[in-house]
């Protein structure tokens, strides 16, 4: 990975030694526009997805996109391609053939409210009010070290950390409450949190949510929309979910593991 897709970030590491402030490098995570245009007219144009991604390749992103979601079937149908700041513009032949109710799925949205390609966390702010309590609560490092085993023994479909991805809900005891999972980390999490809206527990104020894989911003912005305070990560955390953590107030901790954890935001929640 290039050094300029890493984001420098001071965190609290904690090991057998105890609490030690550190540097640390996170991987760079900024949202692209692909962008359709007619070959024939490029007035007519239609956005197809914003995704989320570490810089570099936008071009090469694009079209494996298309591709594989069957929108282009080889590159004789791209007249052109553009790479601007955040956005990749992609021509392509037969544009009024095109079915857009099938385009539309792909379009980037929240479980809660619709982003749509909205790149900056203010923007975030404005189409996603969250409300943040005042009252604070804080737990033992010790807690947060048990929830992966915790949450490891009780899942049914695949070794934790592998095929399938998994999320669960703890009190501030460190009980599981709720674990579900899924191929995909964004729908494990959206589970998660539609059971939780189901019982009429949403916002989850006092609840830790833990995450198996990494914590990218969009699982940051799912779970801070459900009112979590705390997410934990088995993996590393990307720039804009520390900066999204980070504006919200929430602990975020990632590297989880039995001796050890790095706090990205909000560390004065452990003690």
């Amino acid at each position: 990975m290039s050094k300029f897709n890493l984001f420098p970030v001071e965190i609290i590491r904690y090991n057998s030694d105890g609490f030690t402030p550190a540097s640390d490098m996170v991987s760079v995570e900024e949202p692209v526009l692909i962008r359709l245009f007619s070959g024939d007219d490029d007035s007519l144009f239609k956005d197809v997805s914003v995704t989320m991604r570490t810089p570099g390749n936008d071009r090469e992103l694009s079209l494996g996109f298309l591709f594989t979601e069957g929108l282009i079937r080889e590159m004789n149908d791209v007249v052109n391609v553009e790479e601007r700041e955040g956005e990749v513009r992609v021509q392509i032949r037969n544009f009024n053939q095109m079915d857009f109710d099938k385009v539309e799925r792909h379009f980037y949205t929240t479980s809660s409210c619709g982003v749509c390609g909205k790149a900056s966390i203010d923007a975030v702010k404005l189409a996603c009010p969250i409300i943040v309590p005042s009252k604070n609560w804080t737990i033992t490092n010790q807690i947060i070290r048990n929830l992966p085993e915790t949450m490891r023994k009780l899942q049914n479909s695949f070794e934790f950390s592998g095929g399938i991805h998994a999320c669960g809900l703890f009190d501030l005891e460190g009980n599981l409450l709720d674990l579900t999972e899924d191929v995909g980390r964004h729908n494990a999490l959206d589970k998660l949190i539609g059971r939780a809206l189901e019982r009429g527990e949403v916002p989850m104020f006092n609840r830790i949510v833990l995450l198996s894989g990494r914590a990218s911003f969009e699982l940051v912005q799912k779970a801070s929309m459900a009112g979590v305070r705390m997410i934990c990560a088995i993996g590393a955390p990307s720039s804009l979910a520390v900066e999204l953590a980070e504006e919200y107030h929430i602990t975020l901790i990632g590297f989880l593991r039995e001796n050890r954890f790095n706090i990205y935001t909000a560390s004065e929640r452990v003690g």
